[in-house]
């Protein structure tokens, strides 16, 4: 081992970031998801408790079984092994058990971890949230709990923001959609529809209204066009609207050779709802919902077969291994019939006589830099054209901000709101902004921990304290047992539509796991809260645990051999009270008589507890890292707020 091939760092029981690093999963949650928790638990058996544990810091926790980016995943330590735990499909099993698309809200209010929430509470001031998506109701979900009057309005008839216009309605349900917000309007939130900033109201009007806060959580609403040639032709969209019409079942009229341009998932949202153009509006009551599902299913499928020969292309920069979509987007995209056109840049959209008639492009040699910077190079030679009569731009998002009045106070800067990064404060003191609008497009769960430190920055304006959040934890004796065979199970993503079903039809692409399933997955699960504690003033160096891994991830190492590696003599020098110099003193015989250095390789312990069970004096133990992020309250106002050059609102320690 040397310090050029591994990371190494002394693992201190008495230390927090360290063993909460060690969970990589919820370490990588942005709202610190405890997945290990709930994961586990679904392999138990011990479905509600999951639930309550997955619901915890989460307000979308039903939105996000269904489509997080789940970087928790993306983390996972089994993926060091083969692949990583299916956890956001274990969340929507435990979800479609006891979240808000049951119909009783009680689990959803029951589990949520009000420790995240801060201890004192508002004296029922008027709060104004702007766009009822996912940043938007988030604050209203906590600043309501707090004890505000929190108003939410939105500009479309129905709340949701980028989840009802964005996310295609073969991926994420409406009803779902709508019972999670419903979830969160139970708390006592009001929302008023078909409001919309800049039009029905404006931010002075919000303040005359004595509004004492308010939240932006608008967005970026518009697509982006790329300024080719031709792109004022008929038949060329932005995706983004055609998204939103599609998904409120008001399709575009789209030709038999559809192009889409765009590597990201967005654009195989578009790609993959040109397929299904067939969809019609579903019906506003939940007793109608089957019926109007079976009727745009056939509808759907009647198009498809009178369609002929219709075509959905995707022309992107990047090569095949280098699209940033998801690999089960593009996997399932090429299923439907996508034909996938990457290393091409668009050049033009040609057309005569003011009719659509294809898209040019040329070879694209690499999309980065050297440094890492987007910097496209061509070749301008290798020319080719692919026939369309409809042409959809998925290639970013922007904002609009035609809202915005020099009264208002408000700053923006490349096209998004100006907000303190730390506190999502806006230039105008009373103001906050979050979410893709305060820092371009980033996935939901992104949206949701960004609006939960907004909604704590507000509160703090609102009553002139400081609130720090601060890691409880506690050791406690790992009693846990694996099911047989786990280390052999294999990941199973969750069964899918047949690919034929799924181009001539709405329904949801994603089948939840069976329950067999859902355990057996579940059990992949390595426990990283679970952890082998060393104890070396009672080790022997009898080398037992060395020989008992069945991963060879321990080593006891003589200091002889680690004279080369200057971090790990520091290391010993100062578990020996010397300094390092001292120590390259010594000769070979004398360091092997001070001693040696234990190393353990994290990256693929198995948590199996055989170095703990070989040990012959007990120097390794088995022990649970439990720990939990609490909010603290300081009667004193936060220095990375602005208060308008007033005294704050105060209130009493009580």
């Amino acid at each position: 081992m040397s310090q050029d091939t591994l990371q190494f760092e002394l693992a201190d029981p008495g230390s927090t970031d360290y063993w909460t690093r060690m969970v990589k999963c919820q370490d990588a949650c942005p709202v610190h998801t405890n997945a290990c928790g709930y994961v586990t638990a679904i392999a138990e058996g011990r479905y509600e408790a999951a639930y309550k544990i997955a619901r915890a810091t989460n307000p979308f926790a039903s939105i996000c079984g269904r489509v997080c980016g789940a970087p928790c995943e993306v983390n996972c330590r089994r993926g060091s092994l083969d692949a990583p735990v299916t956890i956001r499909a274990l969340k929507r099993f435990v979800n479609e058990k006891y979240g808000p698309e049951t119909g009783d809200f009680s689990h959803y209010q029951a589990g949520a971890d009000d420790r995240m929430i801060p201890p004192q509470r508002g004296d029922y001031e008027r709060v104004a949230v702007i766009g009822a998506g996912v940043a938007g109701m988030t604050v209203a979900h906590d600043l309501t709990k707090l004890g505000y009057k929190v108003t939410v309005f939105e500009a479309y008839a129905e709340p949701g923001g980028m989840l009802t216009a964005g996310v295609p309605i073969y991926r994420l349900p409406r009803e779902l959609v709508r019972a999670e917000i419903n979830a969160i309007l139970s708390l006592g939130v009001e929302l008023k529809c078909n409001m919309r900033l800049g039009r029905d109201f404006t931010i002075a009007d919000l303040r005359a209204q004595g509004y004492k806060a308010i939240f932006l959580g608008i967005g970026l609403p518009k697509g982006r066009k790329l300024p080719l040639p031709g792109s004022d032709l008929p038949m060329v969209y932005d995706g983004l609207e055609f998204l939103r019409a599609f998904n409120e079942g008001k399709p575009y009229e789209l030709g038999k050779r559809v192009v889409v341009i765009g590597g990201g998932n967005v654009a195989f949202d578009v790609a993959r709802s040109a397929v299904r153009r067939g969809h019609i509006p579903m019906a506003d009551a939940q007793s109608d919902m089957e019926r109007t599902e079976r009727i745009a299913f056939d509808v759907a499928r009647s198009a498809l077969r009178m369609s002929g020969d219709k075509e959905v292309h995707l022309v992107c920069l990047e090569q095949r291994h280098e699209m940033p979509a998801d690999e089960i987007e593009v996997a399932e995209g090429e299923e439907e019939g996508i034909k996938l056109h990457t290393a091409r840049g668009p050049r033009e959209i040609l057309g005569e006589a003011g009719q659509l008639l294809g898209l040019r492009t040329v070879k694209c040699l690499s999309v980065f830099d050297d440094a890492g910077k987007f910097n496209p190079k061509f070749d301008e030679s290798v020319v080719e054209d692919i026939e369309a009569d409809t042409i959809l731009f998925a290639i970013g998002q922007t904002s609009d901000l035609s809202f915005l009045h020099p009264g208002d106070g408000v700053e923006s800067e490349r096209g998004l709101i100006k907000v303190n990064p730390e506190t999502y404060q806006t230039t105008a003191p009373d103001v906050f902004a979050c979410g893709d609008i305060a820092h371009g497009p980033r996935l939901f769960i992104h949206a949701i921990a960004s609006a939960q430190i907004a909604a704590r920055s507000m509160h703090d304006y609102l009553r002139g304290t400081r609130t720090d959040v601060v890691v409880r934890k506690r050791w406690l004796p790992a009693d846990y047992t694996m099911v047989d065979g786990w280390d052999q199970f294999r990941r199973q993503n969750p069964p899918a539509l047949e690919s034929e079903r799924r181009a001539a039809s709405i329904d949801i692409v994603e089948i939840n796991f069976p329950e067999a399933e859902a355990r057996t997955q579940a059990a992949r699960c390595l426990r990283c809260n679970i952890n082998t504690v060393f104890d070396t003033s009672i080790c022997i160096a009898c080398n037992g645990c060395v020989d008992v891994c069945p991963e060879n991830l321990i080593k006891l190492v003589g200091l002889p051999q680690l004279r080369g590696d200057a971090y790990l003599m520091q290391l010993a020098a100062d578990s020996a009270g010397i300094t390092p110099e001292d120590l390259q003193g010594y000769s070979d015989q004398e360091l092997a008589e001070l001693g040696a250095i234990m190393l353990k390789d994290e990256s693929t312990c198995l948590r199996c507890a055989m170095c703990a069970s070989r040990c012959p004096t007990q120097a390794i133990k088995m022990k649970r890292f439990d720990f939990y992020r609490e909010c603290v309250t300081i009667n004193a106002p936060n220095p990375k707020l602005k208060f308008n050059g007033q005294a704050p609102v105060q209130i009493s320690a009580g």
